[in-house]
């Protein structure tokens, strides 16, 4: 349980920085209005809200998630906002939706789909494809880049090339499990219309407070154990740039500003026509 409270206060003190940029590709989908839909890993549920909004107050949109506790903490959420008739959560693993074919009109997955060797990522795709209905829209959104070190961007390279700096993706892995490539996953599941879509956001000072927590968040999740892969020096740099007691660290520095982009990947399930009637 410790472990879930500490991942859902990261992702409570990072969404102001990310939401923004969830906000515009989800509204770059053009999800109708009154649709049902499915947000599959959706963690605490900030973004079945945005979901929600978008399809307005006769849409509906199902959480599903593995973690029983990020599920309870979203009901929280969702019931606080007052949309609990309109967002409503499922234990499930999003390998096997436990749902029927063709139950949604869109299915949605952030930051989840392509970012495990756990999820197969084709595989996952057509299951996601599978509860979709024809015509409708699957789209995922994985982070794609950063620059959260301004004027020094040789070490950030370094940081880049780590172990930690490629996940999910891994030394050794074929070019087509990096998430990046997910045309090529979206296209083997069979979908129409592959597209891609890059969106960024950012910060720069003076920080708000918000602003500030989120990205020293991030910088403290971002390149985790990296110590071993760094030189002493680029060590020592590091920590005294990302370590807030230090009196260099870059979040304090007056003419700071960092970006960081997601793209999202979608695709149109197939709509079958039927063969003209003999006779």
């Amino acid at each position: 349980m410790k472990s879930s409270l500490a991942y859902i206060q990261a992702l409570e003190v990072f969404n102001p920085l990310i939401e923004p940029v969830m906000r515009a590709a989800i509204h770059a989908l053009e999800l109708p209005l009154g649709s049902q839909g499915l947000d599959a890993g959706c963690g605490i549920g900030l973004q079945a809200l945005l979901l929600a909004e978008a399809v307005g107050p006769t849409g509906h949109v199902t959480g599903l998630d593995i973690s029983p506790d990020l599920l309870d903490h979203g009901r929280g959420i969702v019931a606080k906002a007052g949309l609990a008739e309109r967002i409503a959560f499922q234990a499930g693993d999003v390998r096997r939706l436990p749902f029927d074919d063709r139950t949604f009109d869109w299915a949605w997955s952030s930051c989840c789909v392509g970012y495990s060797a756990a999820l197969p990522p084709l595989s996952t795709i057509q299951e996601l494809s599978r509860v979709v209905k024809p015509g409708g829209t699957v789209a995922i959104l994985v982070w794609s880049s950063e620059n959260l070190l301004s004027g020094y961007p040789l070490l950030e390279a370094r940081l880049k090339a780590t172990a930690s700096g490629i996940a999910p993706f891994a030394e050794g892995s074929k070019p087509e499990a990096h998430f990046l490539r997910a045309l090529g996953w979206f296209r083997g599941a069979g979908l129409e219309a592959c597209a891609a879509h890059t969106f960024a956001g950012g910060a720069h000072a003076p920080l708000s407070e918000a602003q500030r927590k989120a990205l020293l968040s991030l910088l403290e999740m971002r390149w985790p154990d990296v110590e071993a892969e760094l030189t002493p020096e680029d060590w020592s740099t590091y920590q005294r740039l990302c370590r807030p007691a230090s009196p260099d660290f870059i979040l304090n520095h007056p003419d700071y500003y960092a970006f960081f982009t997601c793209s999202m990947f979608c695709g149109r399930v197939e709509v079958q026509i039927p063969p003209p009637s003999g006779g």
